[in-house]
């Protein structure tokens, strides 16, 4: 029996496929600094461009 979970449990973790996070260009609200990053950086910063597939924000 824990043999069978433990097969079942590593087929699962192996179908598991996650692809990359999106990047997007966030700009400052107070500056207008332009940034490309993959997480919000914080509430000074809106986001306007994206999703792109790379760290340059181009497509």
């Amino acid at each position: 029996m824990v043999l069978r979970s433990f097969t079942l449990l590593a087929l699962l973790a192996g179908s598991a496929n996650a692809g990359p996070a999106p990047w997007y260009k966030y700009r400052a609200m107070e500056g207008g600094q332009v940034v490309c990053v993959q997480i919000d950086p914080g509430p000074q910063f809106q986001r306007f461009a994206g999703p792109y597939q790379n760290a340059g924000c181009r497509p």
